[in-house]
């Protein structure tokens, strides 16, 4: 059987080019990862020493997928004509059986592959085999330690507290953020000292360069430096990486949009001896930055590779054409990076439906009327959206409407660490004798419990019935302001401010990283939810029955499939896709968020996750935006996003 005949011309062409640089621009949908795993399939069933064949993703999950389709494909016969059992045999006596990855006991490597085999697997598990072998050529030996992002922030703690700088002016995770993307931009200890401007900076690299040291005493390198002493390694040492690029006579790269400055680096020196490099991306999927991923390593490819092949993958094997032509409309305003023009065979399928919601709970129950009303199982639907903290609303709807779900690659709401925390002071302040709460607030540091409880004392505050007789769950809260005869009472929502205000819980979490924003947003958005309470004890008391309310997944049709709605962001949604996609919040300073505004830059990637939101679905896309959105405890008034109307009007139908 031809290994070929499952694909394309496109594909086909791509496929067979299998000598010196190729870069195949694979827009959404159109079979990337396909390529990418038939290529290797094609290399082994021509006779390529699978020894000589290098593969990198981004993840362990990605890497399990690709050998099992290639094992699949090679199992079926390839083109060289061998038997299924013969080329099965050969294949699965050298596929690796485990990744190299970090463990919880001590961040030591486990799982040592077969020899002479293909190496499957991520950047990370790669350059940590390299470094086992031959990083004692820059002081690496072999029993290094890995380090984790905890053990890593941990030591950044420690050097601080050492060297008494404060971490009230400066996060540790901040200056652990700041040393990571100097690793990834290849910018080592002594670099970043001739190039730190300002305090920050400063402090930074001197924090830096004591963490090296640190590393060094105790054998150790971070997950940063696992890719930045491999690149360092081969390129100080002409043996090594003539042993590495002579071995990899072919290299292959998945997900090329996504890749920073080191991982670049790496791909041109293992490929330096043969030139056999093979990319598969698409910069109109490129979303990472705040990861240190660069979309312009595509272009810097074409340049440093000015002999490269380029094959354009613009056939869509997912969506309806409506769905693709509105993602078209959005993504051509690009003009930083190319932009593939996607087709398909499918039907054109129905157009996009918009719709106009009053307010949020009004968008929200939106979403459940035409679920509810579809008939179809819950997992053929996602709910997409730009924060995180925009799921609190769908979530409460959801559970009200009893329909199962599950946040993908999240938690839920009232589960999440930084909602438990500030409930946790709320529960104390309602109760002073709730040592459930006092244990976990206590032990986010006890000066912020000093605060809180001076804060508390300040206010004097009274507990009291609204009518006799009524439960204390159901009581209020006021306080005697100084000089005055009368007490006022609290309402929640002014009650969590006090407590942000006293305890500076935000400046806790809020590390200036992408996560620490949505930590942030998340607490914020509780405000939303207390704003509906006039009193602690209802607030407290709702929470609780919501909490309550979480339905259990269920199988279906007895498959052991969850029958649930996958809501997540936009983020997160890249490389999945669903029947049926709601993409809610579509308003300007909401998606595109206000932070992208001002850069045209950052609203080129906001335009890019719009994008990859829209083209998650196979048949059916609702675009939902708000005419009122009480957001952060605030109810703003906001403009239709530039996204929607960027749509032409014969792809949608309003309701």
């Amino acid at each position: 059987m031809d290994l070929l005949s499952d694909l394309d011309p496109a594909q086909v062409e791509a496929v067979k080019q299998t000598e010196g640089p190729v870069l195949i621009l694979a827009g959404a949908g159109s079979g990337k990862t396909r390529v990418l795993t038939y290529k290797v399939a094609y290399l082994i069933s021509n006779g390529v020493d699978p020894n000589s064949i290098l593969a990198v993703t981004f993840t362990n999950k990605a890497a399990n997928e690709m050998k099992e389709r290639i094992m699949k494909l090679l199992s079926r016969g390839g083109a060289s004509g061998r038997t299924p059992d013969s080329t099965q045999s050969r294949f699965e006596n050298k596929i690796p059986v485990r990744i190299t990855s970090k463990t919880s006991t001590g961040g030591r490597e486990t799982g040592d592959r077969t020899p002479n085999v293909p190496f499957i697997g991520t950047f990370h598990a790669f350059c940590a085999k390299l470094l086992r072998v031959d990083g004692k050529y820059i002081g690496i030996p072999s029993g290094y330690l890995i380090y984790d992002d905890d053990d890593s922030l941990s030591l950044v703690k420690k050097i601080m507290k050492d060297n008494a700088i404060s971490t009230k002016n400066f996060r540790p995770s901040s200056i652990l953020s700041a040393i990571s993307s100097a690793k990834g931009e290849l910018i080592d200890e002594n670099d970043y000292t001739q190039f730190a401007r300002g305090f920050f900076a400063e402090t930074v690299s001197k924090v830096y360069g004591i963490y090296q040291k640190e590393l060094k005493n105790i054998n150790a390198c971070d997950f940063d430096d696992l890719l930045s002493q491999t690149v360092k390694l081969l390129r100080t040492n002409p043996q090594v990486l003539s042993k590495y690029s002579g071995r990899y006579k072919y290299v292959l790269v998945d997900e090329y949009q996504d890749v920073n400055t080191a991982q670049y680096e790496l791909t041109k020196l293992l490929a330096s001896a043969r030139g056999n490099l093979t990319v598969v991306g698409d910069a109109s999927q490129a979303i990472y930055s705040f990861r240190g991923a660069d979309f312009r390593n595509i272009l810097n490819f074409e340049r440093d590779f000015p002999n490269a092949k380029i094959f354009n993958l613009e056939q869509n094997y997912r969506s309806t054409q409506n769905v693709l032509s509105a993602a078209n409309a959005i993504i051509t305003r690009n003009t930083s990076h190319p932009v593939l023009k996607l087709w398909t065979k499918n039907p054109t399928g129905e157009k996009l439906t918009i719709y106009n919601a009053q307010n949020e709970t009004d968008e929200a129950n939106f979403v459940v009327d035409r679920i509810v009303s579809s008939k179809s199982p819950f997992s053929s639907f996602a709910v997409l959206y730009r924060t995180n903290a925009q799921s609190r609303t769908v979530e409460e709807a959801f559970l009200h409407a009893n329909i199962p779900y599950r946040l993908y690659g999240g938690v839920r709401f009232y589960e999440r660490k930084e909602i438990k925390d500030v409930l946790a002071y709320l529960r104390l302040i309602f109760n002073p004798k709730d040592n459930v709460a006092r244990n976990r607030i206590v032990k986010l540091g006890k000066k912020r419990f000093e605060k809180f409880n001076e804060m508390v004392k300040k206010l004097k505050l009274n507990y009291s019935s609204s009518e006799q007789g009524e439960p204390r769950s159901l009581s209020t809260l006021s306080s005697r302001p100084k000089g005055s005869r009368q007490a006022r009472t609290i309402k929640p929502i002014d009650l969590i401010d006090k407590v942000l205000g006293a305890t500076d819980y935000l400046a806790l979490i809020d590390d200036g990283t992408e996560q620490g924003l949505m930590r942030a947003e998340n607490v914020k958005e509780l405000k939303s939810v207390a704003s509906d309470f006039e009193n602690l004890g209802t607030l407290l008391e709702n929470v609780a029955l919501m909490e309550g309310m979480i339905t259990p997944e269920k199988s279906y049709e007895g498959k052991g499939v969850s029958d649930v709605v996958t809501l997540m962001t936009a983020h997160a949604a890249k490389g999945l896709e669903f029947d049926t996609v709601f993409v809610i919040g579509l308003e300007e300073g909401l998606f595109p968020h206000s932070r992208s505004m001002l850069e045209a830059a950052q609203l080129e990637e906001e335009r890019r996750l719009a994008y990859v939101a829209l083209t998650r679905a196979q048949k059916k896309i609702y675009l939902t935006f708000a005419t009122q959105r009480l957001y952060f405890g605030i109810t703003n008034t906001n403009l239709i996003s530039r996204f929607v109307t960027d749509i032409p009007e014969e792809l949608i139908s309003a309701v």
